[in-house]
């Protein structure tokens, strides 16, 4: 099981090649693959996503976010913070959705390293955005 962050889903839902891709779609078909609520609510903020999308996306099985989320959360940012990291917020949610239940993050997004670094998040990166 694994998650895989927007910057996954946005080349796989074009149709882009890459090892994440083909990731997504194997996992999909066996039902490994399981969704951030954070970036569920990334990618259905795209206005022009199809509704046929929209319903494929909610019915990919979502992590719950466990009790006291939200304050694990801000103390893992704070934490980079105090190390003169300044992570965003939904990077923040969406590694600790990840650490809390012990998943790997599978991502494009080199942002994620200071996660994997200083806070024991299971990063995998892939193809380089930053």
């Amino acid at each position: 099981m694994f998650c895989a962050d927007t910057s996954c889903w946005i080349p796989y839902l074009a149709g882009e090649p890459g090892s994440d891709v083909e990731l997504i779609g194997n996992n999909l078909r066996q039902r490994s693959l399981v969704m951030s609520p954070i970036v569920l609510a990334e990618l259905l903020s795209d206005p022009l996503r199809s509704l046929t999308v929209r319903e494929a996306l909610l019915n990919i099985s979502m992590l719950e976010l466990k009790p006291g989320f939200w304050e694990r959360a801000a103390l893992t940012r704070a934490a980079l913070v105090k190390l003169k990291i300044k992570p965003r917020l939904a990077d923040s949610l969406i590694a600790q959705v990840c650490i809390d239940h012990k998943l790997p993050l599978h991502t494009r997004d080199t942002d994620f390293r200071p996660f994997a670094k200083h806070a024991s998040l299971q990063l995998v990166l892939h193809g380089l955005v930053n």
